[in-house]
């Protein structure tokens, strides 16, 4: 099993010199990724552009990002996914989100919260469709498709795309659709009953995930959280306490990121919940704390 961290860097205003130099800092001390989340309504790079500019400017670097499906074009979606991917040599990773249910994001989204695991069943199909260059034909509310054949394709071949979500509904869906599962504000006992039930609907519908593909994006904290965010993420907890799901401190990060490995979970995005001051002195500390997991 190789184990695998990636950083996401989240919310927060950033220039594209200090990407570049978050790119080179993830390469020098041995991190696997660079994650970009989609925030509409955040101070937050469009992760698409944001990962363009990433990818170019480091070769050695893979790209990913937590985006939003529901309410997308999906020949407009599969297009720049496609692009980007051949543009950086296959070095694109994709997990889809439904994006969250509450303030002003609900709204941006476009899509209301019941309605988009339909999207998501709707939308996922066709873009793999276009991706492995079958000759396509499908309208939407604002989009037509008669026989057509995307071009450029993925570099990836076949492109795999990963969901998020803990509902069971969602852990349905993953197992049915995708090709990987990356949770996030969840305990290990719960990812591993998550990924009993992704196993069983792939094995219903007559396939199989790897279980290279089981993962977490965790949120964590180098010291004890504040109040202003300890309330945020209550309010996305489940009324679950909050210890067990955001670390407080870099040796409890590395202790969950080390249950989750020991249940047979083995990607991971770390995100610090707050932007830091100094990206290279987080990425050191983190470096030390956790990068020797990887394998």
């Amino acid at each position: 099993m190789k184990i695998r961290i990636g950083v996401s860097m989240g919310p927060g205003e950033l220039s594209g010199a200090a990407l570049c130099a978050v790119a080179d800092d993830l390469v020098e001390l041995g991190f696997d990724s660079l994650w970009l989340p989609e925030v509409l309504t955040a101070s937050a790079l469009d992760p698409l552009i944001g990962l363009a500019w990433a990818g170019a400017h480091n070769p050695r670097l893979k790209i990913g990002t937590t985006m939003l499906l529901p309410g997308r074009h999906p020949l407009r979606l599969a297009k720049q996914i496609a692009v980007l991917d051949v543009l950086s040599g296959g070095r694109l990773l994709v997990t889809f989100v439904p994006g969250l249910a509450r303030g002003p994001e609900r709204r941006a989204v476009g899509v209301e919260p019941s309605a988009r695991g339909a999207a998501i069943e709707e939308l996922l199909p066709l873009l793999r469709r276009l991706w492995a260059g079958e000759a396509v034909t499908s309208s939407g509310p604002n989009w037509e498709l008669s026989e057509f054949t995307l071009s450029p394709r993925p570099a990836q071949e076949p492109f795999e795309v990963w969901l998020g979500g803990t509902a069971r509904a969602s852990l349905v869906r993953c197992g049915r659709l995708a090709d990987g599962w990356l949770p996030s504000m969840c305990t290990p006992e719960e990812a591993v009953a998550g990924r009993a039930v992704i196993e069983e609907a792939a094995g219903g519908a007559g396939r199989s995930i790897s279980p290279e593909h089981f993962g977490v994006s965790i949120a964590y904290s180098t010291g004890p959280l504040d109040d202003r965010v300890a309330a945020a993420l209550s309010a996305v907890s489940k009324g679950r306490p909050l210890e067990g799901l955001v670390p407080a401190g870099l040796a409890p990060l590395a202790e969950l990121l080390g249950q989750f490995i020991d249940v047979g979970f083995s990607k991971f995005v770390v995100r610090p919940v707050l932007a830091p001051t100094a990206w290279r002195d987080e990425l050191e500390v983190l470096a030390d704390a956790v990068g020797g997991l990887q394998s």
